[in-house]
Parts: C-alpha cells; structure tokens; sequence
C-alpha cells in the first residue's frame, strides 16, 4: 500500500495536539511521512525572530512525542515566517501531501480569511478539520471528525468550514454533489443578515459569519444569554419573527439524533478514503443542550435586591428603575420586583424589629457608655443628628453601633438637639449610662452637651463632653492651605486632565524615569480632602522636572493652559510642603490607628502644637508666620475644650501613654489628685461588690443586731481603698507600654493584676476622641458617605441607615421575628427547595 504524506499544522493550542492524536490513532499508517508544519508570525528584529522560531521548533518536538507509537514513521519538522494561511497552504503544495491536517479552534486561522472556501481550494489535498471535545472519565480522547475536504469536489461556501459534524464523500464520476444546509436548533436564535454574508443574534443583535460554527454560536447563547432556552414563543425580539421553543424533552432527542447521524457519516466517509491499522474506532460523545436552570423564588430575589438597597444607601423607589427592571426581566422573564411601597413597609418592619434586638443588647452591658454626634443636611435642606454608641465588652472588644438618626426641627439650635439627644437616650435606656460625648465642635452642639452634662450631674452622675480631634485637626490644616489654594487649583488641574489622559500618563512616567524623580502610582488622588490637597504639593516638590516638560509636550495638543508654575509659586509650595509633612504623617497615622484613643489622639495633637510653635518661632518669611499663627490660635482653642480631669483619667489609662506623654498642659498634680479620688469613690469597692463599678450602695436595714456586721463590712472597705490606690500607684509608677501595643489588648492580659483599675480602665477607654471615622475626614472614603448622607430622602434615611450599620455591626437582618439569611438565600439559586422565604401580606 502506499505511504501517505501528511502535513500536520502545530499551534500552542488544545485543539492541534488533539487533531494530531485522532490522526495517530485512527488515520495515519506505519511508513507514512507525517511533517510537523509551525508557522512562526514575521517579527521586525532578528532576535525576536530567533526567539520565535526556535519556540516553534520546541513546540513541534512536544508533537513528535506523540508519533512515537507508529511504526516506521518519519516524522520531520518544518518552522516557517509569515502569515499562517498562505505559508500552510504553500508549504503543502510544496511538500505534494496527500493530506492536511489542522487542529478547529475558534481563532484557527481557516476561520481568519475573508474567504475561507477560496483558501481551501489552492490545496492540493485533502484537509481534516478536527475540533476537540471533553476528556472522557476514563482517560480516553474524544475528537470529532468536522470537516472532510477534496479539492476535486464542489463544495458551497456556506458548507465550507461550517463547523458542524459534516463529511463529503467522494461522488461517482462527473456527479455534483449535493448540497447540505446546516440544520440546528442554535439557529432559531438568529436571524439571517440581508447580504447573506452574516447572522444576526436575535437577542442582543450580534452579528456571526456565516461560516461560524454552530457550536461557537452555541456558546454565544450559553455564555451571553443564559437561560435562553426558557424563553416562550414571542420573548425575543419584537424586530424578528418569533420562533417557538420546544420543551426540553423534545429538544434533546433531534438534537442528539442530528449529531448521531453526522458522527455517522463522518466514520464512513473516512473508511471510504483510507483502510486504518485495526484498532478501536473513536466515536464523539453526544453533546446535549444544556439544561435549563431550575425556576427562581421570586421573594428570593426581592430580598436580595432590597439587602442591595440597604448596603448601598438607596431609596426603595429604586426598584421601581424601568432600566432595573429591564436587566431583571431579561435575566428571568418572570420575576416581578417589589412595588416601592412594599419594599418601604419591610424595611421599616425590619428597622423596628432589629431596634429591639439592638436595645436588648445595650441592657447587657456591665460598663459605661460614650457616645459621638454627627450633622449633616439633605439635599431637601434637612438638618440630621446621627447618636453612635461605644462601649468595651468583658472580652476587651471596642464595640460601636448607630443607634439612631433623627431629624432636627427647625430652627435647628442647641435646645432642638438636647430635646433629640435626650429622646433617644430614654429610647434605648442608657441615659444613666452616659460617661461622655464627643460632638463636631459646632456652636449648638457643644450648647446641647452642656445642658446635657447640667442635667446629669443634677441625677450626681458624672459626664464630659469634648470636642472632635479629627475635626479640629482638619480646620488646623485648612488654615494652613488658605494662601496657596489658586496654586493648588493650576496643579488639581493638571492632575485632572493627566487622569483622563492615557498619553499623558504615559509621558508624566517617562519623565519622573529620565528625571529620576522616583515612582507615581496614576491615576493621581485628586479628591478635594486632605489626602488629595497633600498629594498636588508632593507632585510639585518631588517631580517638578516631569510636570513642565508634560506641561510643555502637551500645550500643542491642548493649546496654552495656565498651568505653569512659576519660581515664587514653586518656592512656596517647596516650603509649606515641608512644614505640613508631619502633619500629614499624623493623619496618616490616625487614619491607620485601630483605636484612637483619647491617650493617642492628644498625643499627636500635642505633637502638632509644637510644630506650628516651632515653625511660627524658626521662620522667617512673613506668610509662613501668619500660617502658623492662625494655626496655633485653633490649637489652643482645641486644648481648652478638650482636657479636663475625664480626658486625663482616659490618657493615664491608656498604658501607652500614662503620665510621661501627656501634654504638659493637662498632666497636673491637681489633675492625677482628683483622678485617684475619683477611682477611690467610684472603683474601691471589694471585686465582687463592685459588679459594673458604679452606683455601689449599702444594703443594710435597721436594728442593733446588725451594727456589728456593719463595722466589718467598713473596716474591710478602708482596707480595700488603700489596696485600690496601691494599684493605681502601681500602674503608674511601671513605664509606659511601646507606641505599638494595642492598648485593650495589654489589659486584657493585665486584668487580672488590675482587676479594680480595669474597671475604670474599661469605662474611660471608651470615650472617643474623634466624633467620626479620621479616614472620612481626609481621605476619599468620606465622599461616598456624604453623597449617601445628601441624596438620601426624609421617608427611607433612618430606616436605611440604620439597618445598613446594625448589620455591619454583626446584628442580624430580622424581620417579624424571622431571621432572614442571605447567604442561604444566594444557594437556594442552586437548590431553591433548600430555603423558605418569609412571608407576608
């Protein structure tokens, strides 16, 4: 018998091995010549082109691995430059093979040619189009034989490369063969193009030649638009003809029958051609529609959507979004979203019920409370309060949770927030509770917290109230920036238009390179806080050289912009840069902190003290000097709000802080006095009668049987004040813990050497010293809650707020008692008997 020559087309692909193993096993014979053909894409450099080749040439030593099981085979390798199609096509006609054998994939490059059918017919030979299936369980290789080609035969272009299971046997002489349509199911979903050249999909209009493969168009449907097979006669298009779908059980047997029958044909078109070495047939497996998926609770869905809403702060009006509902309906035509009303009633259901579970929890708590105030206005030009609450439980967790937002009645002054405050303190029953408060440092607030500490201490319970750091911090540095906002305006400028330039970008980098002027990460932080005004001056100071020469390169393209610094304007932002660095560090650091307590944040406050005092001493240019001096006025104006004998008590318990890093301003003999009495009255009870550490009072009644035991009882209580001041002594005598130590953590190993002082330790390290989150403040995160804060309407922004923090606080999502979990809710799209949904009327 005669050998064969075949040229096999080697790619990095699956597809090319799998076609060259279909071909070992079932068509090539021993003795045959098999050449290994890779073609290598033109390269412009000699290396390059090296490179390539000689990555070829290993890639087809990996494929003759696979022909060592032939006898007597010879196998060459051949790696060619050019385009893949005309060089393959010259190669085999070059070569005189008698067969082709090329490896379908959906970027083979029989599918890159306008013209594929032309290509295929400068063959001289006859080509094997092999498209790969799934491994089978055992191991075993599945391929399925998709094209058969002659050059003799007449084929039709829309035959040619079509992808299906099609085969073309040789006809009797002079006969013309007939001609076969492409017939599946994948085709009721699209639409022939007027030009006969395309297919159009009917659900989102993309357009596919018409030689591409059936499956790949199958893969269209399954990848984008899954769950197409649910659609009823009418759900696609209104612009094309609908065409009814059958039922899944119908659908499969045609389509399996349809594929039988071409597997079939291929094997006898292929025994007609060659007689193969005796050995197992392989046969394709039968690839079924894919199912449909099960049916989807459509209340599962709605409390999806509304747990979206919550999360992102958005009113229930938005489900009622016709684009929203599009995009649902589209993914599942028969999900009928929530009316906005229903949507509002749950989750006020939920904030009432999850309410009650918050103040439940609040009864549990042995140790005092400290709470923050927060105020904004809507875009409906509504004054909010927001009360959050902070406590240390027995485990030495800080723990926080919102525990209201409320609307301030006109005219929105010191008495309306005291009335508000006060109503939502009686609410939640923690009004005795209350050590502290630490407000936004506005005129009216610090109103309502006086009227507040007056009413308190008049019940004899002790409360402070002091300003916000972070805040005081932010107006200290905005003095600061005031004389050099029109240069920070020419540089947010340039930062903008280089964020929205790529070519910018790209040449900004390629002078901070030549320049050497360090690494940028782009796009530039161009926020209006803090973060983003240090990071305009860091642009200035550390790559002057990059900036004026982008500036320079881009003036042609963009015409003048007055964004050219000049020398004065450069010399100032050199000087405030430096003079704001450390400023910049401690936000840095407070933004970073894991608790800031009030120890930690008067430290970095002190510290800030003295660097305007420095700088207002030390320098000598007259603008620097008026800086620093309307810096250090709002200083001052902080330090005598905030220190008081409550700010110092928290300070000295603070074991990173004690006594040796408290402003000298506050750490007073007077101040450590009153502290120690204060612990002495509150705190010197014996451990077991103390229980919470407050409001400890003699249980005893009347009558002389019972003075003895009293003597006992007071004799014992003087011996355990003097042991309680010894561990105050004790405490403060040891040197502070490092910077470092995460302070609750050191007394909960330390509770138990301290057990009076950590009493006091767990009360005063509650109180905050800054009335919001520092990285709301000077970082971008504080944008997207004040756009949440503005847009949020009067009938939805207590219940949404609420929730949304009650949940990020660990509570769960309760509604009338039902306990709704979400993540069970997401498997049940999998299996949707495993999870009930509440119901509701």
């Amino acid at each position: 018998m005669e050998s064969q020559r075949v040229v096999v087309v080697v790619e990095d692909v699956g597809a090319a091995r799998a076609a060259l193993q279909w071909a070992v096993r079932n068509f090539i014979r021993a003795g045959d010549c098999i050449t290994l053909l890779h073609v290598c894409p033109p390269a412009r450099s000699r290396r390059r082109r090296r490179s390539l080749r000689l990555g070829g040439f290993q890639l087809a030593l990996a494929f003759r691995e696979l022909c060592n099981g032939i006898a007597e085979a010879k196998v060459e390798i051949v790696v060619r430059e050019g385009e893949v199609g005309e060089t393959v096509v010259a190669t085999v006609n070059q070569l005189a093979a008698t067969t082709l054998v090329v490896g379908l994939h959906d970027k083979s490059f029989l599918y890159r040619s306008a013209s594929p059918y032309e290509r295929m017919r400068r063959v001289g030979c006859r080509v094997l189009g092999i498209r790969q299936h799934a491994t089978a369980r055992d191991g075993s290789f599945n391929a399925e034989l998709t094209q058969i080609e002659t050059i003799n035969l007449h084929v039709d272009p829309d035959d040619a490369l079509s992808g299906m299971a099609a085969t073309s046997s040789a006809p009797a002489q002079g006969a013309k063969p007939k001609k076969k349509t492409m017939k599946s199911l994948y085709l009721q979903f699209f639409d022939t193009a007027p030009d006969g050249k395309s297919r159009v999909c009917k659900l989102c209009k993309k357009s596919y030649c018409m030689t591409t493969a059936t499956g790949n168009l199958g893969k269209h449907l399954n990848n984008r638009h899954p769950g197409y097979c649910q659609l009823s006669e009418g759900e696609t298009t209104q612009s094309t003809t609908p065409t009814s779908m059958p039922s899944r059980a119908k659908r499969s047997q045609p389509l399996a029958r349809t594929r039988s029958q071409a597997q079939s044909q291929s094997q006898v078109q292929l025994q007609s051609q060659v007689q193969p070495q005796p050995q197992p047939q392989t046969v394709a497996k039968v690839r079924h529609q894919p199912k449909a998926k099960p049916a989807i609770d459509i209340d599962h869905v709605n409390w999806l959507l509304l747990r979206w809403l919550i999360s992102s702060s958005l009113p229930a009006s938005t489900l009622e979004d016709s684009m929203l509902i599009d995009s649902c309906r589209y993914l599942n035509p028969p999900v009928q979203l929530w009316p906005k009303e229903k949507a509002h009633e749950i989750v006020l259901q939920v904030f009432r019920s999850m309410k009650e579970d918050v103040k439940a929890s609040l009864q549990c708590v042995s140790s005092r409370f400290s709470i923050t105030l927060d105020f904004w206005t809507s875009y409906e030009q509504i004054v909010y309060l927001s009360v959050k609450c902070y406590w240390i439980d027995e485990g030495w967790a800080l723990r926080k949770v919102l525990l209201d937002v409320r609307r301030i009645p006109y005219p929105c002054t010191g008495p309306e927030i005291l009335q508000v405050l006060m109503n939502v303190l009686h609410e939640f029953n923690i009004d005795s509770k209350i050590l502290a408060c630490t407000h936004n440092n506005s005129q009216h607030a610090i109103h309502a917290c006086h009227e507040l500490r007056q009413e308190l201490e008049s019940r004899k319970l002790p409360f402070c109230y002091i300003p916000c750091a972070a805040r005081m911090l932010k107006i200290i540095i905005k003095d600061g920036l005031e004389n050099v906002r029109p240069v920070l305006s020419k540089i947010r400028e340039f930062v903008l238009e280089t964020n929205s330039n790529q070519d910018m970008m790209e040449d900004f980098m390629h002078w901070t390179e030549v320049y050497q002027e360090g690494s940028w990460k782009l796009p530039f932080d161009h926020s209006s806080n803090w973060s983003g005004d240090y990071n305009m001056l860091d642009v200035v100071k550390k790559a002057p050289n990059a900036m004026d020469n982008t500036i320079k390169k881009f003036e042609g393209v963009f015409g003048p912009r007055d964004w050219v610094l000049s020398s004065t304007e450069k010399s100032a932002v050199n000087s405030l840069h430096s003079y704001l660095e450390p400023f910049y560090k401690t936000t840095t650091n407070l933004c970073t902190c894991k608790i800031p307590t009030v120890g930690l944040v008067f430290f970095f406050m002190d510290h800030v003290i003295e660097l305007i005092n420095v700088c207002h001493d030390s320098t000598r240019q007259d603008w620097l000097k008026k800086i620093a001096s309307d810096m250090s006025e709002t200083a001052h104006n902080f330090a005598s709000q905030a220190y008081n004998i409550y700010t110092f008590t928290a300070a000295i318990l603070d074991p990173r802080i004690k006594g040796e890093l408290i402003p000298e301003t506050l750490n007073s003999t007077s101040n450590l006095e009153d502290a120690r009495n204060q612990f002495v009255r509150d705190y010197s009870s014996t451990f077991e009668a103390v229980g919470n550490g407050y409001n400890t009072q003699d249980t005893t009644d009347g009558g002389d049987a019972f003075s003895f035991a009293e003597e006992i009882v007071r004799k014992r209580r003087r011996v355990s004040m003097i042991t309680a001041a010894d561990e105050l002594s004790q405490y403060l005598a040891e040197p502070p813990a490092p910077i470092s130590t995460d302070a609750l953590e050191w007394w909960k190993g330390h509770s138990s050497r301290y057990p009076r002082l950590s009493l006091m330790a767990r009360d005063f390290l509650a109180i905050q010293g800054t009335s919001l989150d520092p990285e709301e403040l000077f970082t971008s995160k504080g944008d997207s809650m004040r756009k949440q804060h503005y847009c949020l309407p009067l009938s939805s922004i207590q219940a949404t707020m609420c929730v949304k923090s009650w949940m990020q606080s660990g509570y769960q999502f309760n509604f009338q008692s039902t306990i709704i979990d979400f993540e069970r809710l997401v498997e049940s799209a999998v299996a949707p008997d495993a999870v009930d949904a509440p119901e509701f009327s």
